[in-house]
């Protein structure tokens, strides 16, 4: 048991808890005199000597199951039918199932699909051996168990027994097994769907357990380290180390933005207007004209506020705002399913307090809730006033819509009014258009060819070249 709470408190030092030594030791101490008996009494001794903020307990009270109160023992699943299936009946379901496994492909998809019709438990070491061939997962913080266990049932291509399902209720169907049959049958599949996908949770979270206690206290990275880090593995500690590298960044971008700018002032040289200019003089004096440069780029962001984008979007606009004197305006929105407008956010406080305001009033109500279709239409009906040809809009997303519907008109209408449109990504090109269940297909290619530029941009160094990028042009 003392090896499970060191465990569990380096989950929460993982969840960004503040925990000593002497905290820890202080918490062996306490569940020596409590014991592990009653778990509400063990619970209490644990938070009581372990949380100081009151921010941290609903970490605590979201890590402290997956510690303690899970265990090995899987949900439970049902009989095929809910058990109440004749032996034709049974006969029947068997024959047509034996037919599609014998196609279906990959085998772990098989294996689940089995496990889903007959109601056969798979065992936690069975579940691991489907995880294995995707590999170790690359993040430990418990609080991302969520996001790794979409992630590994997308490459387990879990979506797909809700296509096999439908299948086999149809073969069924034209073979003549009855409409109560096939009700029962069907309600007992999405039960042990739901219980395969609670178990496929745990072992991913008992995966990233492991990884955690494998790869011990790491060294703290230095900064090249943390520049190609990529957002989605950065720990809270390597965030908080995060922020002083976007400082320092944004000085040095500074630096080079108002040394291109002072070269920009003359601009290129002008031949017709130099011509014109002179013919008063016959040629003789020659006054040189040279074309105006305008490098401060006015800029109107749109940010994808979805947990799995806030990292990229904190540093972003944590970087563009600490460049307000190379930009000559800028207006800043964030959305979910609706728009809203966070300039306010920035007129009133730094960049650190806004984003953290930000953060902390505008936030998803419910899973895959992003509907940039819809943000976009109440941009062109609200706030379409404050792009013109002169204006740079930055989109900043996976643009994963949640089969929504992507409004390409408003986005042509908007590109139209703009000077050019920017996207930053941080999905990898590979993923852009490809199903990913609960957000489901990406709508990235359909933006990306009324797009001026499309950057990839998973780290900090892509993300400053992304951002330097938009005073290269004139």
């Amino acid at each position: 048991m003392d090896q499970r709470i060191t465990e569990f408190i380096a989950g929460l030092r993982a969840a960004g808890v503040r925990i000593s030594v002497a905290e820890s030791a202080d918490a062996l101490r306490a569940i020596e005199q409590a014991g592990i008996a009653e778990k509400d009494f063990f619970r209490s001794a644990l938070q009581t000597t372990l949380i100081k903020e009151p921010q941290d307990v609903t970490i605590f009270q979201q890590l402290f199951p997956m510690y303690f109160m899970s265990g090995d023992a899987p949900p439970r699943m049902r009989q095929p039918g809910g058990g109440n299936m004749s032996e034709e009946e049974q006969q029947m379901l068997q024959q047509m199932l034996q037919q599609m496994l014998a196609s279906m492909t990959p085998q772990q998809l098989a294996q689940l699909f089995k496990a889903m019709m007959t109601g056969q438990q798979p065992s936690n070491q069975q579940i691991r051996g489907m995880l294995d061939p995707f590999g170790q997962p690359h993040m430990t913080n418990p609080m991302y168990q969520d996001w790794m266990t979409r992630r590994a049932m997308r490459e387990m291509q879990f979506s797909k027994l809700e296509k096999a399902l439908r299948e086999l209720l149809e073969k069924l169907r034209e073979a003549g097994m009855s409409e109560e049959a096939l009700q029962e049958i069907e309600q007992a599949a999405r039960d042990n769907q739901q219980a395969l996908a609670e178990q496929i949770g745990q072992q991913v979270g008992q995966q990233m357990i492991d990884q955690a206690q494998r790869e011990g206290n790491p060294r703290p990275r230095s900064m090249n380290e943390l520049l190609d880090r990529p957002f989605e593995y950065l720990t809270p500690d390597e965030v908080k180390d995060m922020r002083t590298i976007v400082a320092r960044l944004a000085a040095r971008l500074r630096s080079r933005l108002a040394l291109r700018q002072r070269r920009g002032k003359t601009g290129t040289l002008d031949a017709k207007n130099t011509i014109r200019t002179n013919l008063r003089f016959g040629g003789v004096p020659m006054v040189v004209r040279h074309r105006r440069r305008h490098l401060k780029p006015k800029l109107v962001i749109f940010c994808d506020r979805s947990v799995s984008t806030q990292n990229v979007m904190s540093f972003m606009l944590m970087l563009i705002y600490s460049l307000q004197d190379q930009i000559s305006r800028t207006r800043s929105f964030a959305f979910i399913d609706q728009i809203y407008d966070i300039s306010t956010y920035f007129a009133e406080s730094r960049p650190e307090q806004a984003i953290e305001q930000v953060m902390k009033n505008i936030y998803p109500r419910r899973s895959y809730s992003t509907d940039l279709g819809n943000s976009l239409r109440e941009f062109m009906r609200d706030y379409c006033g404050c792009v013109d040809h002169r204006t740079t809009v930055i989109f900043m997303g996976d643009a994963r819509n949640n089969e929504n519907d992507p409004n390409l008109a408003d986005f042509e209408a908007l590109r139209r009014r703009a000077r050019r449109i920017i996207w930053f990504n941080p999905e990898p090109p590979y993923m852009w258009g490809r199903y990913d269940p609960g957000s489901l297909s990406s709508d990235m290619l359909k933006y990306q060819p009324m797009c001026n530029a499309v950057h990839y941009v998973s780290n900090m160094r892509q993300l400053a070249e992304a951002i330097d990028s938009l005073f290269t042009r004139s």
